[in-house]
């Protein structure tokens, strides 16, 4: 049976909260203050789910998705909101998860980070699959809530360079002996070049390697083959791949990285990021600064290019490895120095090692730096700058960072590295005052 209700905020999942007989119900693609009628589709002891069935009063806030594949998509969730009140939106949440989960407050919210809201994705990873019903395979995003994938031709948050590349990879691999052992495609763009990962479950015959050369000379591409794990990439065409790299313009930095390597998928919102890192770090030459899970030097790079002397700390020999041809390659291999270590394994060992230091930037995965904020002792840096990607885990180091070791959290504020999702990415700045 359906009901009308009318949603009160949103969730940190870009959904509309109401309340169905006192019950709290999630609803897919709806907006604060406006009025639906809504169908649950998962009961849940504590919660409900729900889809909009129809719209009674919208809001002002309310855009047209441009995206025809928008309904059915599970890469986007908010283009039904407008672009500015997204941003808007996880600023707010990002204020609510710090006071309610972290027991903290900024001193000063910093002006959000964002650039394009469309056009922004330099890579990602497609899904393949193959439906005879179609007459070959589909190249594109899971349906939400399935394992489908969308039946779609292009993709309104993709450069348009990869973009493009969506039909003619379905009329490729359609034609491919191997098409129903293929199970996804990775797109990965840099400067000058794109790089295409095939993954593949049995290893191609002649005709399929041929069709693939063919497909790269044609879409002037650097082909990779990955019938494994990241350890089994190897180039197909060329044997020897050109140079894949993104820039950092104001730091006069070229980053090259190999296409299972973590990089920000947004080069304009990850180009803001950094230099709003330094600019709140108060870099200055003769520093000593510790960049932890640095990855291949992204904020290390730059920072040794502001005269500071840099240890970069990441857990895979691999990219601590790209991180120290990054330094040879910009001239920083005097002032960037990298190791290799687990920092959630052994983390005090790891700050004994790095010795006094003036300053510290974190840039965590999802699960945080929970160990390694609570290993910080009476003489970690004066000033902390946390890279987040996960506000749960945020608020929870944030709160050991300010009740346990003497930080004030200075300034706060979200980065939309992501537009037209719920992804939250945000900066966070500490200060040392006093003990630990």
């Amino acid at each position: 049976m359906n009901s009308v209700v009318r949603i009160d905020s949103l969730d940190q999942e870009g959904r509309g909260v109401a309340r169905v007989d006192g019950k709290v119900t999630f609803v897919e693609r709806a907006l604060p203050g406006e009025t639906v009628e809504i169908r649950i589709w998962r009961r849940k002891p504590s919660f409900d789910l729900a889809d909009v069935v129809r719209i009674v009063q919208p809001s002002a806030l309310r855009a047209t998705p441009p995206c025809p594949h928008y309904e059915r998509c599970g890469g986007c969730s908010l283009q039904h909101l407008d672009a500015r009140a997204q941003v808007a939106s996880k600023q707010r949440t990002l204020e609510e998860s710090l006071a309610r989960l972290g027991r903290v407050q900024p001193e000063q919210m910093l002006a959000p980070i964002h650039g394009p809201a469309w056009g922004y994705r330099q890579r990602a990873r497609l899904a393949v699959r193959y439906v005879a019903q179609k007459g070959g395979v589909l190249v594109g995003f899971h349906e939400k809530r399935t394992h489908f994938v969308v039946d779609m031709n292009s993709c309104a948050v993709l450069s348009p360079r990869l973009s493009a590349l969506i039909m003619p990879l379905r009329n490729l691999l359609s034609a491919m002996q191997l098409a129903a052992r293929i199970p996804q495609v990775e797109l990965a763009a840099g400067e000058a070049v794109v790089a295409m990962t095939v993954r593949v479950l049995d290893p191609p015959g002649e005709h399929d390697l041929a069709r693939l050369r063919a497909f790269a000379r044609e879409h002037d591409l650097d082909l990779y083959l990955q019938p494994g794990g990241p350890d089994s990439l190897r180039a197909l065409q060329p044997e020897q791949p050109r140079p894949l790299f993104y820039r950092l313009p104001e730091f006069d930095l070229e980053l090259h990285f190999r296409p299972a390597d973590f990089t920000q998928v947004n080069y304009a919102v990850n180009a803001a990021l950094v230099q709003r890192a330094l600019a709140l770090l108060e870099v200055r030459p003769g520093q000593r600064l510790a960049d932890l899970f640095c990855g291949l030097g992204n904020f290390t790079l730059a920072l040794a290019r502001r005269g500071a002397l840099v240890v970069g700390v990441e857990g895979s020999a691999e990219l601590v490895a790209r991180g120290e041809d990054n330094a040879r390659r910009n001239g920083l291999a005097s002032r960037a120095r990298f190791r290799a270590a687990d920092l959630f394994a052994a983390p005090q060992r790891v700050l004994d090692e790095l010795g006094p230091l003036d300053g510290m930037l974190i840039d965590p995965p999802r699960q945080g730096a929970h160990a390694l904020v609570q290993a910080l002792g009476a003489s970690a840096p004066a000033r902390l700058l946390y890279v987040s990607c996960n506000l749960g885990t945020l608020a929870r180091d944030a709160q050991v960072l300010v009740h346990d070791k003497g930080y004030r959290l200075r300034a706060a504020g979200v980065v939309n590295m992501f537009p037209h999702t719920s992804h939250v990415e945000s900066v966070a700045l500490f200060e040392r005052t006093g003990g630990g």
